[in-house]
């Protein structure tokens, strides 16, 4: 009689020291056990007919046949081709994030061991409940309660990048409301197919916009000092959830703004257009602090050698205010590779997150509610952007030539368009106690990204006192 059906193997592990194969631990990992619960998490709501990626990873024989390639994306872990698309290093920095995809090492480590030990199926009744997918539900952060429609633009195959203006449109809005969330998806006539692009964007045309809601008079003229400006939209991006206590106001009779759209082919004959939710917070909410879009970075004096990796461009801005750092969203173009946060305070230099960059996919990272960065007035936040414009990078067609600042994809951006809240001193302080509170911190723990948040616990209290009496 086996060993194994007389004790448990975790106990024989456990005191016997006995060291298995991982072919013999690998029997364990089956598809419908281990691999389909990951997959339903972190991959299908794409992959799957009706989605926007090319194959369709549902059931055992749709996903077994591409095991290997599974383990090869996943295995890039934070690098440009890993999926799912998210790029944060875990290594460094703040770990904390909303809606956060990505797999941890144990997941790949599965996914990698089932991929090299045949595949088996596994158990019919191991397997979790399938997911129900509604394509009319393209909204990952809910259904809008507003949605804006752009007008159509056709980009032809092979045409080069293309920056401009798109015609305003009214979002038809009666009443002021104040923005939860936004959220913008590119419709076009490409579909789901399996013919995959080798062009940056993949299936899509829009590369990244900046807009917003301008407020009109009854003539239908622009407002001027009404304006709401919300985050770039860029290809891939996921959606924006504000910060609960700082909703963005979108104004009664306002109308969609920008001059300023990045097109590019995709290869295909497409027409497409962006279809903005707006979710709303209630009627009566009220915004504690004010919200605004941050650009940190260069855009004047980029230089990218050719063919050469590992180049450095910095960018520094002091706060003049107190500021609660809400989202990281590097954007880079083709030549990018990744980007660095931190947070300069005193003799301190704290690195908040570092990010891989892949120029078909970009990414806005929002830091959970606990753990967004807290920064006092007169902190430093620097960003570094790395580059390689070499024949390594797949988003570069030709790294022998130079890049200099501009719109083109064959040329460079380097900026943080991450989005933040000012506060005044009492809410700077009522926003790190609460931090001690919720996160039960104690004068030895350590808090990334709020230098002065165990202040209170080690400096002596002012005494409020008359020094005379």
């Amino acid at each position: 009689m086996r060993i194994s059906t007389l004790i448990n193997k975790s106990l024989l592990l456990a005191f016997s020291g006995m060291v298995f194969s991982p072919a013999v631990l690998a029997q364990e990992v089956t598809f419908h056990k281990d691999i389909e619960p990951i997959l339903q998490r972190s991959c299908q709501y794409c992959h799957r007919p009706g989605g926007a990626a090319p194959m369709h990873l549902i059931t055992y024989d749709q996903v077994a046949p591409f095991a290997g390639l599974i383990e090869y994306k996943t295995g890039l872990r934070d690098r440009a081709g890993v999926m799912p698309p998210w790029y944060i290093e875990k290594n460094v920095g703040i770990q904390h994030f909303k809606d956060d995809p990505s797999l941890s090492d144990a997941e790949i480590a599965t996914l990698s061991t089932w991929a090299r030990t045949g595949t088996p199926k596994g158990d019919i009744a191991d397997a979790p409940e399938p997911l129900v997918f509604d394509d009319a539900i393209k909204w990952k952060l809910g259904e809008p309660d507003l949605i804006v429609e752009t007008e159509d633009f056709f980009m032809a195959s092979g045409r080069p990048d293309w920056w401009g203006e798109i015609p305003s449109i009214a979002s038809g809005l009666t009443q002021d409301r104040y923005v939860k969330s936004v959220e913008i998806v590119e419709i076009n006539d490409v579909g789901s197919s399996d013919d995959t692009s080798d062009t940056v964007g993949g299936l899509w045309i829009f590369h990244h916009m900046i807009w917003r809601m301008e407020t009109l008079d009854e003539q239908g003229n622009v407002i001027p000092g009404q304006a709401t400006s919300f985050p770039v939209h860029e290809v891939g991006r996921n959606g924006d959830i504000f910060d609960p206590d700082a909703g963005p106001l979108l104004r009664a009779n306002s109308s969609f703004y920008t001059d300023s759209v990045h097109m590019h082919s995709n290869g295909r004959d497409t027409t497409g257009h962006l279809q903005i939710g707006f979710r709303f917070h209630p009627e009566d909410y009220e915004p504690k602090y004010r919200t605004a879009i941050s650009i940190n970075g260069n855009g004047s004096d980029i230089s990218v050698e050719g063919n050469a990796r590992d180049q450095e461009l910095h960018a520094y801005q002091v706060l003049t205010e107190h500021t609660k750092v809400i989202t990281f969203e590097p954007h880079l173009h083709a030549a990018g590779d990744r980007m660095c946060l931190e947070a300069i305070w005193g003799y301190s230099v704290e690195t908040l997150s570092c990010v891989g960059y892949d120029h078909n996919w970009v990414r806005g990272y929002p830091f959970a509610d606990d753990y967004t960065p807290l920064l006092p007035k007169g902190a430093i936040l620097h960003v570094t952007g790395y580059f390689n414009n070499t024949e390594t990078n797949p988003s570069v067609p030709d790294g022998r030539n130079w890049q200099g600042s501009g719109n083109r994809s064959v040329t460079n951006m380097f900026i943080d368009l991450g989005s933040r809240v000012t506060m005044t001193d009492e809410q700077f302080k009522e926003e790190m106690e609460n931090r001690r509170n919720t996160l039960n911190l104690g004068p030895n723990d350590h808090v990334i990204g709020c230098p002065l948040c165990l202040a209170p616990l080690v400096w002596p209290i002012e005494d409020s006192t008359d020094a005379s009496d």
